[in-house]
C-alpha cells in the first residue's frame, strides 16, 4: 500500500541536531508498542508523525525525548543517546529541546508573558516568581516572542482567559524561550477548531522556517500534515510503514494508513 522510503542514516547527516533512530523498538511488560523503527531527520524539517490512536506516535515522541527508555535499539537526539544520560545530562539536552503539548501545559493562572518566561528558567540559577523577577534582557526577549505568535497584546492577560489557539501560540512561544534546536508537538490542535488549528500550525511551520529549528508533530488531521510538513512519517501497530516526501505523498496514501480504524 503506502511507500517506506530508505533511512537516512547518521553517516548521511553531518549536522549534530538531527535525529537518528535505529533498531527502535519499546514494550510495556508484555506490550509491544513500538518495533524495529528506522528514522533519521535532517535539521530544519517539519516532518508529520501520523497514525491511527494506539500506534505508538506519543510513546516515539517520549523515547526522543527520554522520557522513556527504549528496550531495544538506539535513539540519538542532537548528536545524544538520552537512554545513556545522567539526570544533568538529560536536564542539559532537554534544554535543547522544546515540547508542545496538546493541552498546552500552561499555567493558567498566570500571564501568557510570565508562561513565555518559564521557557528561560532551564538558564537560569534560581527559581523566579512574576515577570518582574526575570532580567530585563529576558522580558524583552518574551515579549519579541509573543509579537512573532501575534500575541504581544495579551501579554498581561491570564492564560486560562485566552482562547485554545491563543494559549498554544504561548506554548510555542514559551518554545522560542528555550531557543530550542528540535521541538516535538504531541498532537499540538487535537482540542482546537479547525480555523485556530491551522493559525497554529502555520505559526510553527514559519517559525521553524525563519529558525531553522527541526520539528516533529503528531498529526491525526491528513489535510494539515499535506498543509504544512516537508515529509510525512507513518506508523500503524508499531511499526514505522510510510516514509516520504510530502510533495510526493498523496491524501489516499495517508489515510490508507488508517485503514478501518474510522479515524480521518
Amino acid at each position: 500500500m503506502a511507500q517506506r522510503s530508505s533511512p537516512v542514516h547518521s553517516d548521511d547527516v553531518q549536522d549534530p541536531r538531527s535525529l537518528d533512530i535505529r533498531g527502535l523498538s519499546m514494550g510495556f511488560g508484555d506490550k509491544s508498542v513500538l518495533r524495529d523503527i528506522d528514522l533519521a531527520v535532517r535539521p530544519g524539517e517539519f516532518v508529520a508523525l501520523v497514525g491511527p490512536s494506539g500506534a505508538g506516535k506519543s510513546t516515539l515522541l517520549r523515547l526522543i525525548n527520554g522520557s522513556h527508555r527504549p528496550t531495544g535499539g538506539a535513539v540519538s537526539v542532537l548528536g545524544t543517546d538520552p537512554a545513556r544520560c545522567s539526570r544533568s545530562q538529560l536536564r542539559a539536552l532537554r534544554a535543547r529541546v522544546g515540547f508542545v503539548f496538546q493541552q498546552f501545559g500552561l499555567v493558567g493562572r498566570l500571564s501568557a508573558l510570565e508562561n513565555v518566561l518559564m521557557g528561560a528558567l532551564g538558564s537560569l540559577r534560581m527559581p523566579r516568581y512574576g515577570a518582574g523577577s526575570y532580567p530585563r534582557p529576558l522580558r524583552e526577549r518574551a515579549l519579541q516572542n509573543l509579537e512573532r505568535v501575534g500575541l504581544a497584546e495579551e501579554r498581561f492577560q491570564r492564560c486560562d482567559t485566552l482562547s485554545g489557539g491563543q494559549q498554544q501560540r504561548v506554548a510555542i512561544a514559551r518554545t522560542l524561550m528555550q531557543d530550542a534546536e528540535l521541538v516535538l508537538a504531541d498532537e499540538p490542535v487535537a482540542s482546537l477548531d479547525p480555523n485556530a488549528s491551522v493559525s497554529v500550525l502555520e505559526t510553527l511551520r514559519k517559525l521553524s522556517a525563519e529558525d531553522g529549528f527541526t520539528v516533529i508533530c503528531s498529526l491525526h488531521q491528513v489535510d494539515l500534515a499535506l498543509r504544512v510538513s516537508d515529509r510525512v512519517v507513518a506508523v500503524r501497530d508499531g511499526g514505522l510503514i510510510l516514509d516520504a516526501a510530502t510533495n510526493e505523498t498523496s491524501e489516499e496514501q495517508i489515510r490508507a494508513v488508517y485503514g478501518d480504524t474510522g479515524e480521518n
